[in-house]
């Protein structure tokens, strides 16, 4: 018995949030919609809006300072 409990119990406890982190995850998912399709040509650096163009401008200033 995996703490203390009964193994039903367990099992349901168990059984409800694996369903839970499935349904959680479906929500996620359907709520930013991601874009699955894949370019025949790939994105120039800096086209990408998933970049972390904020760093990018730090680290040139930083490099600029040095």
């Amino acid at each position: 018995m995996p703490a203390g409990v009964s193994w039903p119990r367990y099992l349901k406890m168990l059984s409800a949030s694996i369903l839970s982190m499935f349904a959680g995850a479906e929500v996620v998912h359907r709520y930013y919609r991601p874009d699955l399709s894949i370019p025949e040509i790939p994105p120039k650096p800096g086209e990408l809006k998933t970049e972390l163009l904020g760093l990018k401008e730090k680290r040139q200033e930083f490099s600029n300072e040095q």
